[in-house]
């Protein structure tokens, strides 16, 4: 009796086994095997099924490091990190080029990209990184690309259609170099020029900031009809992942001080910072960039109701948003002095992706022990990732991950140089022209009997193109690229038999005796970027300034302004025959020469207001006490005469 009790007994156990068994291989069947599933990689399965697959399979730590954006000089020092923690991304920080070389070529570039992203394909998932750079006019990290005008500059051109071109040539020379992702356009709202960003700006008018979002469409591609609103889209291998930034109101601060904090109430957030978000994320931008800035005392890195509640709530955004450079180091003072707690605040408050953590093994260290600790929930993390991937899927990079040298070939092009220089010659604004509204100096004659063309900018390719030209700061000099400087410009333009003396700074006894048709004087800003151009006095530094005054005060001149911001000029207009604000023109000179020559007319408006005095800031367009130099918009014309 108990042998046959103990025998059927077995039987029901065994039966509850095989039961057992049959459901997990239906559910393997069904759902495939976790473990070693690799549907993820089908092309042809949809996205989002592809994405479950995939997160399905990973690991917490996994799902961290997928959160990293890392920079990439710490890959180059131990390349095993990509395999061993599957990192998310990397990041050229400015300096770094290939090898410390700021003349590596593009193949040089494919190779290194390429290098690294061999070895997050030996990772466990086989998961790409996403490697990103800041081609914020141009892809300006690379030698001999092409160099469009900064963003201030192009806002005063009022054409959405030459940004989304200027956008698409920008995206398909950054693909040449093997690089899928730009950190562009910068669609602050510079309300202070003593800001030393002012020059990534558009302008002060959030209206043009909105227009000027196409360039998405040029560095991204156009959305497919009837695609979702708010979801990423990047089209094909010519196209790279946009990234608007800095979310929100980092034009808006006080004095213009980098990083600080923007005072305003909702209504003046939503109505003036807010805008461009909106029609960028309607355009399908991929990624938001968080400012260091703060909105009225609270870090933006740690503002849960603006990013979560708002970006991706009620603007419903589905791709990722990304730190800046160490942001959430720097939500406290000294920078990092407690990194375990802001990276616990910026993660709760939205952040997907944290650029450049010092250490990845600490970052995935705290981070798993948060989630751990029930102090960042498993769902934060999971829609972090979700995003991370979103964007790695639809910009095909899990298909396509590593590049070839095909594209090389795109780069400075003559129809890329012919762009810039388009973009230059629409750019200028004419604030100036002639002493007598009846006696304009320009278009200039051609053809005279000589001219002199002095100042620090007149023959300075670095300072012409301003910061974030191939190292971060910019250089002064010829040598960081290749292009035209102004007055290379102009002696290919005018007659052969025109005499031209250049004369850096010319002193006034040699200018006393030289009978000059007329004078030519570029002066302007030196180099800078971010916090090191915040400006109080907004001056033209010296020596262009009594370049400026000497030559004006004894020859017929046009002075030509080459500056990220409008500077105080107004004490000197009386001297000047002609002013020309060129904003940074970026390496195709030529352009500057075109208007001067009437080759092409002036049509330029301002994209900011011209103070007269620096105490008067900040002021825009449509404040109640609004005594400008040159008010917003303005920008005198003239018609192409061709030679003369």
């Amino acid at each position: 009796m108990k042998s046959r009790f103990m025998s059927s007994a077995s039987m029901i156990l065994g039966l509850l086994l095989l039961l057992q068994i049959a459901s997990r291989v239906g559910a393997a069947t069904t759902t495939g095997d976790l473990k070693t599933s690799t549907l993820y990689k089908d092309p042809k399965k949809p996205m989002n099924m592809r994405i479950k697959n995939l997160m399905q399979q990973m690991t917490l730590e996994e799902k961290i490091a997928q959160m990293s954006q890392v920079n990439r000089l710490q890959a180059e020092e131990d390349p095993t990190i990509l395999r061993d923690y599957s990192i998310g991304s990397l990041i050229t920080a400015p300096d770094s080029p290939p090898g410390g070389d700021h003349r590596a070529t593009a193949e040089q570039w494919v190779d290194m990209v390429n290098g690294y992203q061999r070895w997050s394909l030996s990772s466990r998932l086989g998961i790409p990184m996403l490697y990103g750079t800041d081609s914020v006019h141009g892809h300006n990290n690379l030698y001999e690309a092409t160099i469009f005008p900064h963003n201030v500059g192009l806002g005063a051109t009022r054409d959405p259609e030459l940004v989304k071109r200027i956008g698409a040539a920008t995206a398909i020379e950054t693909r040449a170099t093997g690089i899928p992702f730009a950190f562009a356009p910068c669609i602050a709202v510079c309300r202070d020029p003593r800001w030393g960003r002012c020059y990534e700006s558009y302008s002060e008018d959030h209206k043009v900031v909105e227009q000027m979002t196409d360039i998405i469409l040029g560095l991204q591609g156009e959305i497919p009809p009837n695609s979702k609103k708010g979801v990423p889209y990047v089209g094909g291998k010519e196209k790279v992942v946009a990234c608007a930034k800095h979310f929100v109101g980092d034009g808006g601060t006080v004095k213009g001080i980098d990083e600080n904090n923007t005072v305003t109430d909702w209504h003046g957030l939503l109505s003036i910072h807010m805008p461009g978000y909106y029609h960028s994320i309607i355009k399908g931008v991929s990624s938001v960039m968080v400012s260091y800035s703060s909105w009225n005392g609270v870090k933006m890195h740690a503002h849960k109701t603006l990013i979560t509640g708002f970006l991706k709530g009620t603007l419903k955004f589905r791709g990722f948003v990304i730190s800046d450079y160490q942001g959430v180091d720097r939500m406290t003072y000294p920078s990092g002095s407690n990194y375990s707690t802001s990276l616990q605040i910026a993660i709760n408050a939205g952040v997907d992706m944290v650029m450049a953590p010092h250490n990845i093994t600490e970052f995935v260290q705290i981070m798993t022990s948060h989630v751990k600790n029930k102090l960042i929930p498993m769902s934060r993390i999971d829609d972090a990732v979700r995003r991370i991937l979103r964007v790695k899927f639809s910009s095909g990079l899990f298909d396509n991950p590593l590049s070839d040298y095909s594209l090389v070939d795109k780069i400075r092009t003559q129809a890329h140089r012919n762009l810039a220089r388009e973009a230059v010659k629409k750019s200028l604004v004419l604030l100036k022209n002639g002493k007598y509204a009846n006696n304009p100096m320009i278009p200039l004659p051609k053809n005279t009997s000589k001219i002199l063309v002095a100042g620090t900018h007149a023959n300075n390719l670095g300072l012409q193109c301003g910061g974030w030209t191939i190292s971060w700061q910019g250089q002064n000099g010829h040598n960081l690229t290749t292009g035209t400087t102004i007055l290379s410009a102009i002696s290919e333009t005018v007659d052969p038999s025109t005499e031209i003396v250049y004369s850096e700074n010319p002193d006034v006894e040699s200018l006393k005796d030289n009978k000059y048709s007329y004078a030519v004087v570029v002066v302007g800003e030196h180099t800078y970027a971010e916090t090191a151009g915040d400006n109080l006095n907004l001056t033209i530094p010296e020596p262009g300034l009594s370049t400026m005054k000497n030559v004006c005060s004894k020859v017929k001149c046009v002075v030509v302004l080459i500056s990220g911001r409008p500077l105080v000029v107004e004490p000197y207009l009386p001297m000047m025959d002609a002013l020309v604000a060129a904003w940074l023109p970026g390496a195709e000179g030529q352009g500057v020469a075109d208007v001067l020559f009437g080759d092409y007319g002036l049509n330029g408006k301002l994209p900011r207001t011209w103070f007269k005095r620096v105490d008067q800031l900040p002021m825009n367009v449509g404040d109640e006490h609004y005594d400008p130099l040159f008010p917003y918009g303005f920008g005198l014309t003239t018609q192409p005469t061709g030679a003369r």
